[in-house]
């Protein structure tokens, strides 16, 4: 089979890695996605988008169980507006800034 792409990665004392942007943009996976890895008994490795149930981050989902019962508990408290001076604050803060919540991270990102 022939490469599509080819990429390396040095992998750390603690067994970790860096999966190259260009290999991320190839499965279109980005931060919080999961990947799968296969050995085939030649001993190639693929990696593909890991999908279906039992992919989502443990701890992510128990934060939004505590928010969803606390939103059950306290609806009154659940959505409130943000005080004039937060958001002032805010404002001032991020004045003149351009952020383009969209665009590609530069470089190599450790997840």
């Amino acid at each position: 089979m022939a490469a599509l792409l080819k990429e390396e990665s040095t992998i750390t004392a603690k067994g970790q890695t860096t999966v190259p942007k260009s290999v991320r943009q190839a499965l279109g996976v980005g931060y919080g996605d999961r990947i799968a890895f296969f050995v085939d008994d030649q001993r190639r490795v693929y990696v593909e988008k890991a999908g279906g149930e039992g992919t989502s981050d443990p701890v992510v989902e128990r934060f939004l169980e505590f928010l969803a019962r606390d939103m059950a508990e306290h609806p009154e408290k659940s959505v409130v507006a943000l005080p004039a001076a937060l958001r002032d604050r805010i404002a001032a803060l991020t004045d003149g800034m351009a952020v383009d919540l969209d665009a590609e991270i530069e470089g190599d990102v450790a997840i």
